[in-house]
């Protein structure tokens, strides 16, 4: 594969180092930050010691003490501080000052509201009280039906408070595909929003709300939001309603329920594309450690920063959105298309007037905005300090357009982690160098490697994303898996002991960490892997494309058929023309293996509702496998297209009878 930029993008400011929390932390700890592989190094070989400078550093409080950090390492199953009883709901309030905003509630509108820090407290410890009234307690689980605002932050934390178990779904899902993931969980309150924004429009979403509390057989109260001024309809709900309104106002004292380290925190559901969604438990103190490392040292946030990170409250990112308040400073929640029609630029609009400091986003969006022209730059960005970027790989030459259109002085992190984990995997730091379409390193305690396929590290080369050392966020267990059997399966049956994440990366010499794609829907051509998203960023660098999806299917006469689905942009035809340059794009950009045997075009690429192409479900469907088996139209995207490659499937096979 071309490296475009071998060079690093950038290097650290040796100012923004100095000043940054990473290297107080370091000084903390008693080692060197200006040698961030020094500072991984002992990350992950002294478990124990870097964890427990995270507890010291960050002051955790507790009302036992623990007996040691790491009492059992293994995997599955490490058992991480024993005897310690603590609440993040408790640290996610502890630090926000009174009379600032903990929380800036956004909209595609650019209109928007602060919600302090007193007055989140008092907001959380109100519905905390109306949900005591309600029997819930410690294990008991309630669910949000909820788009990115306030009101979900106010409700998780609540829950939390009492030890409850709290899980979260976006309206946008159908109320069918939220009773897949509630049902699960047999929750006693469901919280839920009478509408969200999208594109410019007012999406009425009562009569699912009802729809959904009628399919939750556990429920005793639904708690009515009145997000879009919908009024409720007066009738027979299913269980007891009661307005947020007299949730949210009464005059209460937060006390929080100190509950063991490893008691649940949350339920974060897989994406759902076959079978029902898999619940993925997480535990209170496994995700303070994890988010405030990940947000404070790598993302440098404390008091007085700010963050703006698109979200859906069904995606992770949501979750880490609303651990920003563990640091100290404030988050912004945001209900609306990133890039509405009316105005594709209301992000960095929002970002400037804030003085948002952290700014994070995905690749698609980045890219759409250079190819509609829209220069961030026109807005005032100064106060952006980095840019986060997750959901894929950011393709290299999408580093120079940030550079050039949102600030040459920004540490652009492309970051890499799962639901799996509620965090990251590898990312960047200010004191990590940047190179263009790589991640700059593993973050400090993930114990990173590739596999080759007989388990043997590799370095320069293509191997399994594996984690060989316990992280305090892995999952406590999947729900309704007793015996643990499909946790182990998910990621421990390849490599016993070793965690497989199911990605293609390649380490790289300097350290630095190159991700492929998916290693279930790797291309095997002639025995020589070949990763997906090598091959999506060369095509989608062509401005000709607005998308493409390349799959490996292996035939039935053992042939293998490597097509390449394309997105023509506004205006273009697929011609052979414009096959010819995809072709050649490929070959120069990555390899002459990597050019597709067809490339053919398509009304639009699925993805599931967090972005990630459907890779394995358009393989197998493509293979003749059926729908149902395949993949679950309620977590896609846009279920139509499932028909569409069905059909060519089906055109396929005919073809080759």
């Amino acid at each position: 594969m071309t490296r475009p930029y071998p060079d690093p993008f950038t290097t650290p400011d040796p100012r923004t180092v100095s000043g940054s929390r990473i290297m107080d932390f370091a000084r903390h700890a008693g080692t060197d930050a200006t040698d961030y592989a020094a500072l991984h190094r002992w990350s992950v070989t002294d478990l124990e010691g870097f964890w427990g400078a995270v507890w010291e550093y960050f002051g955790i409080e507790s009302d036992t003490s623990y007996e040691r950090v790491l009492a059992e390492e293994r995997m599955p199953g490490a058992r991480w501080f024993p005897g310690a009883t603590l609440n993040y709901a408790h640290h996610a309030l502890r630090n926000l000052a009174a009379d600032r905003p903990a929380i800036i509630a956004l909209d595609e509108t650019g209109s928007g509201y602060e919600v302090t820090g007193e007055r989140l407290r008092a907001s959380v410890a109100s519905v905390a009280a109306t949900l005591r009234d309600l029997g819930v307690g410690r294990g008991d689980r309630v669910v949000g039906y909820l788009p990115n605002t306030p009101h979900a932050v106010v409700a998780f934390l609540a829950a939390a408070s009492l030890g409850a178990v709290w899980s979260v779904c976006g309206q946008d899902h159908a109320p069918g595909a939220a009773a897949d993931r509630f049902a699960q969980l047999e929750p006693t309150v469901l919280v839920a929003a009478d509408g969200y924004l999208f594109n410019g429009a007012v999406h009425d979403r009562r009569a699912a709300v009802l729809e959904l509390a009628g399919s939750l057989a556990t429920l005793k109260a639904t708690l009515l939001v009145g997000h879009v001024g919908l009024p409720w309809p007066e009738g027979n709900y299913p269980s007891l309603v009661i307005p947020w309104e007299d949730a949210a106002t009464r005059t209460e004292e937060l006390a929080c329920t100190a509950v063991p380290f490893d008691h649940p925190l949350w339920v974060v559901f897989s994406s759902g594309t076959t079978g029902l969604p898999k619940g993925i438990v997480h535990g209170h103190g496994g995700v303070l450690l994890e988010h405030l490392k990940t947000l404070a040292l790598h993302s440098d946030l404390g008091p007085g920063d700010r963050l703006l990170w698109y979200t859906t409250t069904h995606w992770m990112m949501w979750n880490l959105v609303v651990s920003t308040l563990l640091t100290g400073a404030t988050t912004c929640t945001y209900d609306g298309s990133p890039a509405p029609f009316a105005r594709l630029d209301v992000l960095w609009e929002l970002a400037a007037r804030h003085r948002v400091t952290v700014f994070g986003t995905s690749p698609q969006y980045l890219l759409g905005m250079a190819r509609s022209g829209i220069d961030p730059s026109a807005h005032d960005l100064s106060s952006i300090r980095v840019v986060g970027c997750t959901g894929s790989p950011l393709p290299a030459f999408a580093y120079p357009w940030v550079r050039d259109h949102v600030g040459g002085r920004v540490l652009l992190a492309s970051i890499s982690g799962g639901t799996d984990v509620v965090s990251g995997f590898a990312g960047s730091a200010p004191n990590t160098p940047v190179w263009a379409g790589e991640l700059s390193a593993p973050q400090l305690g993930v114990a990173l490697a590739a596999y080759d396929a007989a388990g043997r590290p590799v370095v320069d080369q293509v191997g399994e994303l594996v984690v060989t050392r316990p992280m305090p966020s892995m999952p406590l267990y999947f729900w309704n898996d007793p015996e643990g059997t499909r946790y182990h399966d998910a990621y421990f049956a390849t490599f016993p002991g070793v965690w497989r994440h199911g990605d293609w990366i390649t380490l790289t010499g300097h350290g630095s960490v190159i991700v492929h794609g998916r290693s279930d829907s790797t291309l095997n051509r002639n025995g020589v892997r070949l990763g997906s998203a090598d091959i999506h960023d060369a095509v989608e660098r062509l401005p000709e494309i607005a998308e493409a999806l390349v799959i490996g299917a292996e035939e039935p006469d053992g042939g293998y058929w490597m097509p390449l689905f394309v997105v023509p942009a506004a205006g273009t035809a697929l011609d052979d023309a414009l096959r010819d340059r995809i072709r050649a794009a490929v070959r120069t950009g990555v390899s002459p293996r990597h050019v597709p045997d067809e490339i053919i075009e398509v009304p639009g690429i699925p993805h599931t509702r967090t972005g990630k192409k459907l890779e394995v479900p358009v393989k197998r469907l493509l293979q003749g496998a059926p729908v149902e088996q395949v993949v679950n139209p309620a977590a896609v995207d846009a279920p139509g297209l499932i028909d569409h490659f069905v059909r060519l499937g089906a055109e396929r096979r005919a073809r080759s009878a």
